[in-house]
């Protein structure tokens, strides 16, 4: 039987990388998922790709900042599908600059979308959940939530915010069968490398930043990590499989965490 047969779920950011991921590997495994993003071209295709695969999969432009949406989005799920099971708050950015030099205005986009988002997702799902007996919500955090990183300041703020927030909704809302967990990615080959802004005044330029190279200088596994590694994840959460699992950390990175640099073979 499916993981999540009957399920229905929300994947905010659910266009590319991680969150098409999740979205795909949930709908594989039984969901009916309601994709959002703001890029339409790509949202559509994920959809598209479900559907002919058999599965279930709507897609609703939306950026979660705007809160005067969201109830709107958790209703569309609740009328297309019936219910809802699922939040995978997966939206974020990244912009790499020096703290000192970072202009405020970087700093609060980062902190709008990668928390003030992730808090309105919350916010807006828990009364479904509520409706339904229970359900799980599943935050997209990143090793940089575990640990500090230069130039990655605010986007560290974010998401050892994204941590702490996690722990705290899963002991509010035990008693309501509401877990909720965050998920802490290490280097993950995605589209989001691409789009990383560098530099002070928000100039955003692409930074030059191949994410294979940076795996293996820092991760003891022979590889970088693919979106698919964070789907399953987000698929173990998300499931019956995980039910006594609420309040914690799953960190899928490859050891980079572990401590120390990677030990290679020598060449001959």
């Amino acid at each position: 039987m499916a993981q999540v047969s009957g399920k229905v779920a929300i994947v905010t950011g659910g266009a590319s990388g991680i969150g098409e991921a999740c979205a795909e590997t949930l709908a594989r495994e039984g969901a009916s998922v309601l994709i959002t993003d703001i890029d339409d071209t790509l949202g559509k295709g994920v959809v598209e790709r479900i559907t002919k695969a058999g599965g279930k999969a709507h897609y609703v432009r939306h950026d979660v900042r705007d809160e005067g949406a969201w109830p709107g989005i958790v209703a569309e799920a609740e009328k297309r599908y019936g219910r809802l099971d699922i939040m995978v708050a997966n939206a974020g950015i990244g912009i790499m600059s020096p703290i000192a030099t970072m202009t405020l205005a970087d700093w609060q986009r980062q902190q709008a979308i990668n928390l003030d988002g992730v808090f309105l997702s919350i916010k807006y799902s828990i009364p479904a959940m509520k409706r339904v007996g229970g359900g799980s919500i599943v935050l997209m955090s990143s090793v940089a939530g575990l640990r500090g990183a230069p130039g990655l300041a605010a986007y560290s703020a974010t998401k050892g915010g994204v941590r702490l927030l996690a722990k705290s909704v899963a002991l509010e809302h035990a008693a309501d069968n509401i877990r909720c967990n965050s998920v802490h990615p290490g280097i993950i080959a995605t589209p989001i490398w691409e789009k990383i802004p560098t530099g002070a005044e928000g100039n955003r330029r692409n930074a030059p930043i191949d994410p294979r190279e940076r795996a293996a200088a820092s991760v003891p596994l022979p590889r970088v990590g693919e979106a698919q590694d964070i789907a399953n994840g987000v698929l173990f959460l998300c499931s019956d499989a995980s039910n006594y699992i609420t309040g914690q950390e799953l960190v899928i990175d490859g050891g980079m965490t572990a401590g120390g640099r990677p030990s290679r073979p020598q060449q001959q």
